[in-house]
């Protein structure tokens, strides 16, 4: 078979449809990333209008449960969609992930029933559905951009969908603070009343809003042309391959360059059989472990972002009286504070560096400097950083966001949608991300949760208490450290490189 078609696209110079396609894939880890990182300061608000009693804060095992329940829709999307877009293509699923995001998100903010428990219990499934559209985007997204995509350039756009994770987490920040504002303004919340009623209504605006996006690119989701190498690879249908690549690429036949030829592979072994483990079981077991450990590292940071900055959020000072919705405020100019001065630099650093220096050495020196950070914070956290939460500590902290945006966050995406054939790519993305998010409810729900103390409902918590926290966050934050580090063996043992090459090369 010819492959004349597939040398144009890794040849092909950078169009403006390459850029269209970043924006219209990156759309899904938006959403993704406003509605994860949005749950933190919307259990402000939670803690405050149903957990009065529990001094305004949610109970732990809720506020895990929160994030945990989306991450498992994400996992099981991951698995189903990236199963179905090798055997149905990816276009035809791309709008069906988004739907499902949209339909999660508009009723995360429907969430109904006349007590506490129900409204929860809502809230949680409907994240769970939201979560298994999230899930369902992660496979398709980076396939397509990576077929798209020419080779020398492929690294960047990759990259580049993957930054738009950032911008959600911005906008969700940036939305949370703009209606705990126009709130407050509104109702002016008092010391005597600090709760008004209206924060109810807040926290569902917030969630709601997070639909926008996701209803802005599905047109041009709807517009775009399945991928030259599914319709020519898995479909055997090259002409439609050229057709619609000329659709896109704004070339004519005759520019395909004669002479070119390149033979994939042409066996027929299927998924998981003996010859499947044999050529990509490598692979397989390389993107999947670090992108497991990664995420366990990664996902327990936004619960214990809380905890870490404390001295910079005034309701964990109980002899200050904030209201609900300066809660949710303060804790969304913290998330905002932290991706604009840590995680964009690192997103700016992979874009520029993933095709020159290659995905292994990001991803092995990104895991080996978050280890080497979470170790200085960890081993001295209890006699020394727990009283001095200062600038130095914050930037220390931030980094570990840096590294992972300019290393292994970055290249775990990338790496799975670049190794493994045209008909089983998706699918391999998709249990790779399984993993990772497997890893992200086990930090969630198990790292998180031994850094809790286990005060009494509504007690003030004690000196003695305080020393105990310390004592767990410290022990947290170098089992972190020994994570990434096992990270970083696995990357330098197992990952292969793909810079510059074509994907019908590395498979």
């Amino acid at each position: 078979m010819s492959l004349r078609l597939f040398h144009r696209l890794d040849t092909a110079k950078t169009q403006y449809y390459h850029f269209q396609a970043v924006i219209v894939a990156g759309m899904g880890l938006f959403t993704d990333a406003y509605h994860l990182f949005s749950i933190t300061p919307i259990t402000r608000l939670l803690g405050h209008i149903y957990y009065e009693s529990h001094g305004n804060q949610v109970p732990p095992v809720i506020e895990s449960a929160m994030l945990a329940v989306a991450l498992l829709g994400a996992a099981i999307g991951q698995l189903i969609f990236g199963r179905l877009g090798d055997l149905v293509g990816r276009r035809r699923l791309y709008g069906l992930a988004l739907m499902l995001m949209m339909a999660g998100s508009i009723g995360c903010g429907f969430s109904v029933g006349t007590t506490k428990g129900c409204i929860l219990a809502s809230l949680g499934f409907f994240r769970f559905l939201l979560g298994v559209g999230i899930g369902g985007d992660y496979p398709l997204s980076a396939t397509i951009m990576s077929e798209y995509a020419n080779k020398r350039m492929r690294g960047r756009f990759m990259a580049a969908v993957f930054s738009m994770q950032v911008f959600g987490i911005l906008a969700s920040s940036a939305v949370t603070m703009a209606v705990c504002k126009i709130f407050g303004r509104i109702y002016h919340p008092s010391p005597k009343d600090p709760t008004p009623k209206e924060a109810d209504i807040a926290w569902r605006l917030i969630l709601m809003l997070g639909v926008i996006p996701a209803v802005m690119t599905f047109y041009w989701r709807m517009k775009m042309p399945e991928t030259a190498r599914y319709t020519a690879l898995v479909e055997k249908n090259v002409l439609q391959a050229t057709q619609d690549m000329e659709r896109v690429l704004d070339m004519s036949p005759g520019q395909i360059p004669e002479g070119h030829f390149l033979q994939p592979s042409q066996s027929s072994y299927p998924l998981f059989s003996k010859q499947f483990f044999l050529c990509h079981g490598r692979n397989l077991l390389a993107c999947s472990a670090t992108w497991f450990l990664l995420d366990i590292v990664f996902y327990s940071n936004a619960l214990l972002q809380s905890k870490i900055y404390k001295k910079y959020l005034p309701d964990e000072d109980p002899s200050k009286a904030v209201t609900a919705l300066e809660a949710a405020f303060e804790v969304a100019r913290l998330q905002a504070i932290v991706a604009s001065c840590c995680m964009i630099p690192g997103c700016i650093a992979a874009v520029f560096l993933i095709d020159r220096v290659g995905r292994l050495p990001i991803q092995a020196v990104g895991f080996f400097f978050m280890a080497i950070v979470y170790l200085s914070l960890g081993v001295p956290y209890v006699k020394y950083w727990n009283d001095h939460t200062d600038p130095l500590f914050m930037f220390l902290y931030g980094l570990t966001f840096t590294f992972a945006y300019c290393g292994p966050n970055t290249t775990t995406f990338i790496l799975p949608a670049e190794l493994f054939p045209a008909r089983f790519r998706t699918t391999c993305h998709g249990i790779a991300g399984a993993a990772g998010k497997a890893g992200a409810i086990i930090g969630v729900v198990g790292l998180v949760m031994a850094t809790q103390g286990d005060y009494k409902k509504g007690a003030t918590p004690t000196q003695g208490d305080d020393q105990k926290e310390a004592s767990r966050t410290r022990v947290a934050l170098i089992i972190l450290s020994g994570i990434c580090l096992v990270g970083m063996a696995v990357t330098s043992m197992f990952t292969k490189e793909t810079k510059g090459t074509s994907l019908e090369e590395n498979e």
